[in-house]
This record gives C-alpha cells, sequence and structure tokens, in this order.
C-alpha cells in the first residue's frame, strides 16, 4: 500500500498542473502561480516520501517527469507566451498569423521555448546517473518559479519600473534564452535533499533557506528572482570551495 503514497503525491503534482494550464491559457496568472507553487509542494513531498518509504522506482521516476514536464514545463511557457503577446503592440498583433477566428503572433511563441527546453532537461535527467546528490543546471521546478513570478510581481509590487522591464519584449526574450540555457547547462546545483539535519552536513543548504526567508520577507514576489541568483552563486562558490579542497 505505501508504494502508492509517493505515485499518488506525484499525481497531485499532475493534477496541479493541468489546473495551472487551464487558468494560465484564460489570463488568470495568480491563480496558475498558486497551483504551480502546490504542484512543487507535490513534487518535493513525492520524492521524500519516496526516500523515506523506501519506495523509489523507475515507474514513480517516469511519472515524476512526466508531471513535472506540465506543471513546471507548459505552464511557464504559457505564461511567457501571454507576456510576450502583452509586450508586443496592437499594430505588431494585426500582422499575426490568420487562423480564421483566431490570430496568433509569431513573436510570443517564443516562450514556448521554455517548455521545450524543459522536456529536454527533464529526459537528460532521467539517463543521468550522476544527478543524484546536485542538479547538473537548473531543475524546471526552479525554472517555473523564476517565469511565474513575473505576473505576480506586475500584480503586486506596484513598481512602475519594474512593470516598464518586465513588459519588455527583449527583455523577457533574452530571459527566455537564459532560461532555456540554465535549464540544459551543465552548472552543478546543489539539492535540497537532507540526508540528516545537522548543520555541518547542510551549511550551505540551511545558509540558503535562511537567505531566502529573508528576501521573501523584505521584497515579497520580486525576491523569487534574486533567490534564482542566489542559488546559482552559492552553488558556482561551492563547487570553487569543493575543487580547491580537492586540489
Amino acid at each position: 500500500m505505501k508504494t502508492y503514497i509517493p505515485n499518488g503525491l506525484t499525481l497531485l503534482n499532475l493534477l496541479s498542473g493541468c489546473i495551472a494550464t487551464i487558468l494560465a491559457v484564460n489570463g488568470l496568472f495568480v491563480a496558475a502561480a498558486f497551483f504551480v507553487f502546490l504542484g512543487i509542494f507535490f513534487d518535493f513531498f513525492d520524492g521524500f516520501a519516496a526516500r523515506k518509504l523506501q519506495v523509489q522506482s523507475d515507474l514513480g521516476l517516469q511519472l515524476d517527469s512526466l508531471a513535472d514536464v506540465v506543471t513546471s514545463g507548459v505552464v511557464p511557457g504559457i505564461i511567457m507566451y501571454k507576456l510576450l503577446a502583452l509586450a508586443v503592440n496592437s499594430a505588431d498583433l494585426q500582422a499575426g498569423w490568420d487562423f480564421t477566428d483566431l490570430r496568433i503572433h509569431p513573436l510570443p511563441l517564443v516562450g514556448l521555448f521554455i517548455t521545450l527546453a524543459s522536456a529536454y532537461r527533464l529526459a537528460k535527467f532521467n539517463i543521468d546517473e550522476e544527478q543524484s546528490t546536485y542538479f547538473k543546471g537548473l531543475p524546471t521546478p526552479a525554472n517555473a518559479l523564476l517565469i511565474v513570478s513575473l505576473p505576480l510581481i506586475l500584480e503586486y509590487q506596484h513598481s512602475d519600473l519594474i512593470n516598464t522591464i518586465i513588459i519588455n519584449k527583449w527583455f523577457l526574450i533574452a530571459l527566455t534564452a537564459l532560461s532555456c540555457y540554465l535549464l540544459n547547462s551543465n552548472i552543478k546545483l546543489f539539492a535540497l535533499k537532507f540526508k540528516d539535519f545537522r548543520f555541518q552536513n547542510n551549511a550551505m543548504r540551511y545558509i540558503f533557506l535562511i537567505l531566502c526567508l529573508v528576501l521573501l520577507v523584505l521584497l515579497q514576489f520580486a525576491a523569487i528572482p534574486l533567490i534564482i541568483i542566489l542559488y546559482i552563486a552559492l552553488s558556482v562558490f561551492d563547487n570553487f570551495k569543493t575543487s580547491n579542497s580537492l586540489n
């Protein structure tokens, strides 16, 4: 019976992603973000439950990636598509592809490259045996949080400067390119997997979580992009420190 618990959590992740997809397509970004957060919550605890119950399986691994493709791949791709559509002015929209009742401008479709890069990253992860204690490239849930944070910042931060930057097609295209690169880069990033809770063995993880809390309290949703940058910076520092200790 206990073998069904992790897979059940993974299916809840997938369900959350499906609901978030429907909401994102309809432009309900705040509600979509909530279900992405919920899906990532389930994604974290399905692996935790599998390890604690000692019921890890190939089926669970494949199911987890399939769920992540939706929650952390399709949804951020749609949100980036919608943001790029907002950034394209009405004159540009008139030059879009005409499918009778549906007019699609080609530029916002660039946002869907995030979905493609996420799927490719997850497929590589499934066949890479090195990523048991660390991640190679930005994990798809972290990338999803980065993209999903943009409409939340627009909605709640009330900064004209930040809004102008976010609703800029060149900024969004550059962020999409950076996102696709980070997802499939060879940068080693530490995983938030605690084998025990001793500070000595998890110093980097504790420091990161404490800094995350501080940033979230001070900056709210605007903290999320900074947290992703911090995650990468701390990982690079940890890699540098480890390589020096081995030499």
